[in-house]
């Protein structure tokens, strides 16, 4: 399995009398499958809360949906599960799948009770994914449906980041509106994976299947964006690189020697995750010159393969004394939804600070760069939650977290 990486420039062309000029890059990478390409085991771990917000319909829902994920597994996957209240502990052990019944079985044991520790839970889950990691797709779901008041928040982003350090990824799952979503959301994150929302009991099964067909089209994984800029051309100072799809992220970036490095976690083989980077480019001669060259590393499980380099690619631009725009509307459209998740994010700021009229600007320009990109879902629940601030109306915390959840993505 190899690699498919490529690159668009938002303006391929640039005004070559002036002293610098701001461009974005968009660089689309994806797993390229081939028909003769084993299927790469999966080990997957369930982090399920049991505490007494979860009694009745919560949990009995929670179980069915894993039970049904429990279904899917094929021959050579691995699961493991754990449980966690106020404190955590291990009900399946991590094992290769021979006897589902009993793992469900296990499952339907759980009751509800005690308070909340998600830290445990990720501790006891990452441990028990580690046992299965080798030459296989390791992933884990996090669900809860509550604040994390027995448990530490900055230990909760250590685990996530030593989960990653491990090649292990980390999806969340806010279960009803009292989850905290600030800290499920770093997880998701810091951990690679995806923030899922579960307003009501009945969407569990649906939300936990969209997740395990992600998984299941993971193709290569721990992947880095290696890139060098060339001479003239730097990154801009601020939040330079982002992830725009499948959901919208911030990136860390690394410097290492001459080289900037991104860690992107698992490339899928039929959705593409797209990085937004934003650079400025010095004066340089006329015609086409070279601003950036790309390669991707990144592991194959299928072929037990660490380390492997994709191509290298260069990114080109086109310098012209009689500057004429040649507008990508792709890459602006993937500006614009990265403009969305930013302006939504200020909304909140200014909604924390108290200032109810700027929240309600910000919102209202989030909903209207939303309709710019075709994201109509998105702009009926920002301009939504917009006017109920504008009348006096206070947003609920379901209205926030839809709200999240819309700034991060494109509705279905």
């Amino acid at each position: 399995m190899k690699v498919n990486l490529n690159s668009a420039l938002n303006d391929t062309n640039i005004d070559a009398s002036q002293s610098s000029s701001q461009r974005q890059v968009a660089l689309s990478i994806s797993a390229i499958t081939d028909e003769l390409e084993r299927t790469v085991p999966l080990n997957l771990c369930l982090i399920l809360d049991h505490s007494g917000s979860m009694e009745g319909k919560p949990l009995e829902t929670v179980k069915q949906a894993a039970g049904q994920l429990v279904e899917k597994l094929k021959s050579g996957d691995r699961l493991s599960v754990v449980a966690f209240d106020h404190r955590a502990k291990v009900i399946v052990s991590n094992q290769i799948i021979n006897d589902s019944a009993s793992i469900k079985r296990e499952i339907n044991k759980l009751r509800a009770s005690g308070g909340t520790a998600i830290d445990e839970g990720l501790k006891l889950g990452i441990e028990e994914l580690g046992k299965g990691q080798k030459d296989s797709i390791s992933q884990a779901f996090i669900l809860t449906d509550g604040e994390n008041e027995h448990g530490d928040n900055d230990r909760c982003l250590k685990l996530a980041k030593l989960a990653t350090d491990y090649n292990l990824t980390l999806n969340s799952l806010g279960f009803g509106d009292d989850w905290n979503q600030d800290i499920l959301e770093k997880i998701a994150d810091a951990g690679g994976g995806t923030l899922a929302y579960i307003q009501q009991p009945e969407q569990a099964i649906e939300e936990f299947g969209k997740l395990f067909n992600r998984i299941q089209s993971v193709g290569l994984t721990n992947s880095y964006l290696r890139f060098s800029l060339m001479p003239k051309v730097r990154l801009a100072e601020l939040k330079p690189i982002a992830q725009v799809a499948p959901d919208t992220i911030e990136l860390p970036v690394q410097k290492e020697g001459d080289e900037f490095m991104v860690r992107l976690g698992d490339l899928m083989k039929d959705v593409e995750r797209v990085v937004l980077v934003n650079i400025y480019i010095g004066q340089l001669p006329e015609g086409k010159q070279t601003i950036a060259k790309l390669q991707i590393r990144y592991d194959d499980p299928a072929q037990s393969q660490e380390g492997l380099l994709s191509e290298s690619i260069l990114v080109e631009a086109n310098f012209m004394q009689k500057y004429q725009p040649q507008i990508d509307p792709q890459v602006q459209n993937h500006i614009l939804a990265l403009a969305k998740y930013r302006q939504t994010q200020i909304a909140e700021t200014k909604l924390q600070q108290g200032d109810r009229a700027g929240a309600a600007t910000m919102l209202q320009t989030a909903a209207k760069t939303a309709l710019q990109m075709g994201d109509t879902g998105a702009a009926t629940v920002l301009q939504t939650s917009a006017t109920r601030l504008q009348d006096g109306g206070e947003l609920s915390e379901a209205d926030r977290k839809k709200t999240r959840i819309v700034s991060k993505t494109i509705l279905k």
